[in-house]
């Protein structure tokens, strides 16, 4: 009797541990299974896009009611085309692929010159309106109404009879910009490709065509930049846009050759070093010989310090305040200056048999409190990428590592260790810990640098003039002061060339936000080219009442740098 109990009690002792054992384990190895299954889908998903004729983009997470364009289903997982805006939940993705064509980025068009209207059913953008009965779509709870890919017009489906010009599709508001698909047709067929036979086709695209390119760093400030590239597909040709995290500017700008001369405008979405990055390249078009095919470029700045686009009246950051829509708007409206671009030449004391280091500047540089900052983010960022991901964050961080450099003062008695020399004359330094040489009108993430506050008279800048304006700080607590405008740097003066000679120790330098540590040298800044930029006027606003005749505003010749505006419109 009592083996007996002591068996059952081993059995039950067994059968508990093999229960325990799968209430532990079962958990595990569910997950492990979905991890497996979910990095296999991935996979497969990947490879399938890559493939895909559209351009797909996963999502579990609709702005709004999206419906299959195949099954007229309600999508609760699956993908969408940013340029043709075509919706499929994923068992129906490879018939979508099949069976909807996405834009045509190269189409012959029809005999009589035209083109014809791309619609794709249902999943309208919300507050459209029929292009007959002026009505709003897509209302309905099911998949509903039809829109064209390139006018972007809107139709409910009993109107389809009763739209004007139904066969015809005009490009919308937008056709100035649009490259369209029948000019690529027929570039293709040229047996010449010279600048005067672009010129001819242009004519078929009506007039005052000016063709814009988007170049968007994927990798800057806010990650803002895949967002924008699928709503510039979606309202552009999808050839015109580009992704500077897989395509070099220099290879997007080749673009250019195949377009009229002096029309192309360039749109960099990215912070100020990616505009350096892809001026760089328009320098390597200039030294090709590619001059007349040079492009005007505008900035939608989504880095961290963003001056230069806010000397040019781009506002000092865009986090999706005014629609793309706005943004296309306004570079219609912007006037072409020309800007300074200046050469940095750094030759390192006793390198006798090595060649001096040469920089391009456009913004400004800069030894001294400023620079270390800028050296200390940088280094940390290299370190640990992926937290550096919110314009908040990046200047978080410059607070923290400007508060450290107020104990420390690392870069005092800068006026022993440095001496400075304007167009050839030496300049006599007081006790500075910084000297900043600036071509433009804001520094330090939108102050006004040289015409800060104050009534004392100062000489104007401009981004054209040939000149640069080099001022002294004493220290970081009043670099702080300077951007709260609660104290003006020292004017060092103005010149057309600037000289410095770092005679001994290492110093943190800069130029337009990247960073090194440098020993004794001595740095020649001389003007180096110009560029052709966009320049938004404070009279183009963001309302569509005002956006008057270019007659009321200045005019490039007038104002080739007017005066920097506070305004973060677009």
């Amino acid at each position: 009797m009592w083996s007996f109990n002591l068996t059952m009690d081993a059995d039950q002792a067994w059968t508990l541990l093999l229960w325990t054992s799968v209430a532990v384990l079962a958990p595990v190895l569910i997950t492990l299974w979905c991890s497996a299954q979910r990095a296999k889908r991935r996979t497969y998903m990947k490879d399938f896009f890559r493939q895909s004729r559209h351009g797909w983009r996963c999502t579990d997470l609709f702005n709004k009611p999206t419906y299959c364009c195949v099954c007229s289903q309600h999508i609760l997982q699956g993908a969408f085309c940013d340029c043709c805006g075509v919706c499929a939940d994923e068992p129906c993705l490879r018939r979508a692929e099949r069976d909807l064509p996405c834009k045509e980025i190269i189409a012959q068009a029809r005999p009589d010159g035209t083109a014809e209207h791309r619609w794709v059913r249902g999943n309208v953008p919300l507050a459209s309106y029929c292009a007959a009965c002026k009505q709003q779509c897509g209302t309905q709870p099911k998949l509903c109404d039809l829109r064209c890919v390139w006018c972007q017009t809107t139709v409910h489906d009993d109107c389809m009879s009763s739209i004007p010009h139904a066969d015809h599709c005009d490009l919308g508001e937008f056709r100035s910009l649009i490259i369209p698909p029948h000019y690529l047709f027929h570039v293709n067929k040229l047996r010449r490709r010279q600048p005067d036979e672009y010129s001819k086709l242009a004519s078929s695209c009506g007039s005052g065509w000016t063709p814009v390119l988007i170049l968007a760093n994927t990798r800057s400030g806010n990650n803002m930049g895949e967002v924008l590239l699928g709503e510039f597909r979606t309202l552009l040709n999808p050839v015109q846009v580009f992704d500077l995290s897989q395509l070099a500017p220099s290879k997007a700008l080749q673009l250019c050759t195949l377009l009229p001369p002096g029309s192309v405008r360039v749109v960099v979405c990215g912070g100020d070093g990616t505009v350096g990055w892809v001026l760089d390249a328009v320098d390597t078009m200039k030294l090709k010989g590619q001059d007349q095919f040079v492009p005007r470029v505008t900035i939608l700045p989504l880095g961290t310090g963003n001056d230069l686009s806010n000397t040019l009246g781009w506002g000092a950051g865009y986090a999706g305040e005014i629609p793309v829509e706005q943004v296309l708007r306004n570079i219609l409206d912007a006037e072409v200056v020309k800007m300074d671009r200046w050469k940095v030449q750094v030759a390192s004391k006793g390198a006798y048999f090595r060649k001096p280091k040469v920089l391009t500047m456009n913004n400004y540089f800069s030894v001294g409190p400023d620079a270390l900052m800028a050296l200390n983010f940088h280094t940390h960022r290299e370190k640990t990428p992926s937290f550096f991901s919110s314009r908040i964050i990046n200047k978080a961080v410059y607070f923290l590592y400007g508060t450290k450099d107020c104990l420390v003062q690392e870069c005092k008695d800068l006026n022993k260790r440095i001496e400075l020399e304007l167009d050839g004359e030496q300049v006599a330094l007081p006790s500075l810990e910084g000297i900043i040489v600036s071509n433009i009108g804001y520094w330090g993430g939108g102050c006004r640098l040289w015409e800060g506050m104050g009534n004392e008279p100062c000489p104007p800048t401009r981004v054209d003039d040939g000149l640069l304006e080099v001022v002294g700080v004493f220290g970081s607590f009043h670099c702080a002061q300077i951007q709260v405008k609660l104290a003006n740097p020292l004017r060092l003066g103005q010149a057309h060339t600037v000289r410095l000679v770092l005679k001994s120790s290492t110093m943190p330098m800069q130029v337009d936000g990247e960073p090194w540590a440098q020993g004794p040298c001595t740095i020649t800044i001389t003007h180096k080219t110009q560029a052709l930029m966009l320049y938004h006027s404070a009279e183009h606003t963001d309302d569509d009442e005002s956006s008057a005749s270019d007659a009321e505003s200045p005019t490039p010749h007038d104002s080739p740098r007017p005066p920097a505006q506070t305004s973060t419109d677009i």
